[in-house]
């Protein structure tokens, strides 16, 4: 099972890969779509609060997906030691060639798990929706609700 998290106005849109075809992500180029998810819940709050913050989680209505791995005979891991340039995997801004190798494991594999950047010892599943069609299916959604205690009041 894979997990994602997404503003509710893009809840239906999940399988889309549309905000990463506008804007581009640690893994593919702007113009490729890619679907971003988590191997498990905590991982997609955290890949989501590193970008939107915690106060957003909060306030702005998001809905959590659970997707299934239908077929997993397309899986291509990448393992740590593979990729050609290790600060790949701490946090900062993608390169430009990170970005291109990225571009080109979603085009020869159905499906990708990379460690996981914002949660060490964590994955992180990638996919181009047309590619993976078949090989993912959603399961559920739900209104997300981030325990308060992650945005507390300023005193």
């Amino acid at each position: 099972m894979a997990w994602r998290i997404d503003s509710a106005r893009f809840a239906a849109a999940w399988d889309s890969g549309e905000g990463a075809f506008r804007s581009g992500g640690r893994w593919n180029a702007p113009g490729r779509r890619v679907v971003y998810c988590a191997l498990d819940p905590a991982t997609a709050i955290l890949e989501v609060a590193v970008h939107k913050g915690f106060a957003t989680l909060d306030t702005v209505p998001h809905v959590m997906s659970a997707i299934d791995i239908t077929d997993t005979t397309g899986v291509h891991v990448v393992w740590p030691g593979s990729v050609p340039n290790p600060n790949w995997l701490s946090p900062g801004t993608a390169s430009a060639g990170q970005q291109a190798f990225g571009n080109d494991l979603v085009a020869r594999h159905k499906l990708v798990l990379v460690p996981s950047v914002v949660s060490t010892n964590s994955w992180n599943l990638m996919f181009d929706p047309a590619r993976a069609s078949g090989a993912v299916a959603l399961n559920n959604q739900q209104n997300f609700a981030l325990d308060p205690r992650l945005h507390p009041p300023v005193p």
